[in-house]
């Protein structure tokens, strides 16, 4: 989080996070097994020991090219303090509220590719709803192996403003009640240390109770959003072991926080060529919907 906890931006601040606007950064990479071992168990999978050519599964490319900021540049929340590649947005709240992604047909990221990723700021916007200030930022990541292109990424960030006391939150949306297929998952401390140290995430809401609950005024630990996202796609190859999924899209509708368990489901379409994705807490709130696009291996 930043260290300025102002609410609001004026004119000319908003015009200075938006210099940011097409600021690239190139990463670089080497796709190894022990990440992908490592999501298989937190998944609670059992794979085959990955080998080199083994194609990475579908969000699998996110326990790579992962930011390693110094200890001493850490900002109270855990995360890297604001500025550098993404603008230096003085909300102090933030979270992960989407994205859109489409791999390139016969050509997977597999262990043992060098890899690179190409990552540009597209756009910064400031918006002022009922709970006060909002910056998104969008993202687009461009993911490389020797091969060329393996998949591209447009990754929406949303700064917020802090709670204000007596606000009224907003209104939770019921979730679709039939589906046919459902996992029931627990979102206990374990899974989520877990999936924080395959990220090298140290944000503090998803750790640290203390922290989350007196500093943020959240109600308990959050689940990453990536992790949900994962459990969707997850999902999908747990029903759909022939698919190969090209686009997947999702949106966080609501934070999911542990101490009950929440559900993922999926409905798929009449051909099975689209599955449509959501999760919801264990009151029945929707917090994640998603979909995707799939192509059948004979």
């Amino acid at each position: 989080m930043s260290q300025d906890t102002a609410n609001t931006l004026d004119a000319a601040a908003i015009a200075h996070l938006q210099q940011w606007v097409g600021k690239s950064e190139e990463l670089h990479d080497d796709i190894t097994a022990a990440p992908l071992r490592g999501l298989s168990a937190t998944l609670d999978r059992d794979d085959a020991q990955p080998a080199k050519g083994t194609p990475v599964p579908p969000l699998g490319h996110w326990l790579y090219f992962l930011p390693q900021a110094p200890q001493s540049q850490l900002g109270p929340d855990g995360h890297p303090r604001r500025g550098g590649f993404l603008p230096p947005v003085p909300l102090p709240r933030r979270m992960w509220a989407g994205g859109r992604l489409t791999w390139v047909p016969g050509n997977p990221l597999r262990v043992g590719d060098a890899a690179r990723k190409v990552s540009r700021i597209e756009s910064v916007t400031h918006k002022s709803g009922r709970t006060g200030e909002m910056v998104f930022v969008l993202v687009k990541h461009e993911v490389h192996n020797a091969q060329g292109l393996c998949l591209t990424e447009e990754h929406d960030i949303v700064y917020v403003a802090a709670a204000q006391p007596g606000a009224k939150p907003a209104s939770p949306i019921a979730a679709q009640t039939a589906a046919t297929w459902q996992r029931r998952i627990v979102p206990d401390d374990v899974l989520l240390f877990r999936y924080s140290a395959l990220t090298f995430n140290g944000h503090r809401i998803h750790y640290d109770r203390q922290y989350v609950t007196q500093e943020e005024g959240y109600p308990g630990l959050i689940v990453h959003g990536p992790l949900i996202a994962t459990l969707l796609t997850d999902l999908v190859r747990r029903h759909e072991s022939r698919a190969v999924i090209e686009r997947f899209s999702f949106r966080a509708v609501r934070p999911t926080f542990d101490g009950h368990p929440f559900f993922v489901s999926g409905e798929p379409s009449a051909d099975g060529r689209h599955v449509k994705l959501w999760a919801h807490d264990h009151e029945g709130w929707l917090t994640m919907q998603g979909e995707v696009d799939l192509a059948f291996v004979l």
